[in-house]
């Protein structure tokens, strides 16, 4: 069971999409490693491994930060994450994330600058990553997919819109617990950081 999982049901309500918000983050990939399949999602798949850190300065629900990983991508025109392993800081966007997108978000406690030395910490796990951004800043626009599967098959699609501006970064990962140890792939990667941005995530179809 991924590090994600939480038995809890209760949570504060929050309002529905679209949810706009400011945002700093930090993004890095690698290539899948043989485990990351197992956590989904059927189908075609591509064998990478997206992951990112993220600080709302405000949103629907007000200021929290994020933590979110998809062990590979769906195949398609455009590729979407499936994301199992989700946690924020903030319960009404726990309750966002269930209710509105099928994420299954969790609580987590966060240290740190998102742009810098960061980390994320839960029951039995904890994500370290530290940014080192190279090069210019640059713009950057578009659109971010993702698609969280239903229990009777279905699939539940939305996409989180992006305008901001951007750095090439070296990330290095440190990740611990019982299944991020099997697919989040320590040392350093390949990434960017959003050094600032407007974010606005869709209703899910």
């Amino acid at each position: 069971m991924p590090e994600s999982a939480d038995e809890r049901t209760e949570w504060p309500t929050s309002p529905p999409p679209p949810w706009p918000a400011a945002v700093r983050a930090t993004l890095w990939w690698h290539r899948s490693t043989p485990a990351a399949a197992e956590y989904g999602p059927d189908g075609p798949t591509l064998p990478i491994t997206l992951a990112m850190m993220v600080d709302y300065l405000d949103s629907p629900v007000g200021p929290y930060r994020e933590i979110l990983a998809s062990p590979v991508l769906r195949r398609g025109l455009i590729p979407a994450m499936a994301v199992p392993f989700i946690a924020v800081d903030s319960e009404p966007s726990v309750h966002g994330g269930r209710a509105h997108w099928r994420l299954p978000k969790v609580l987590a406690t966060f240290s740190g600058d998102v742009l810098g030395d960061f980390s994320a910490a839960g029951g039995g796990w904890k994500v370290a990553t530290s940014a080192r951004p190279r090069g210019p800043e640059l713009p950057i626009i578009g659109g971010l997919p993702f698609a969280q599967p239903g229990d009777d098959g279905s699939s539940s699609r939305a996409t989180a819109r992006l305008r901001g501006k951007f750095r090439y970064a070296r990330v290095g990962v440190e990740a611990e617990g019982p299944t991020l140890s099997r697919w989040l792939r320590p040392g350093t990667h390949h990434g960017i950081v959003i050094t600032s941005g407007r974010m606005s995530t869709g209703p899910a179809k």
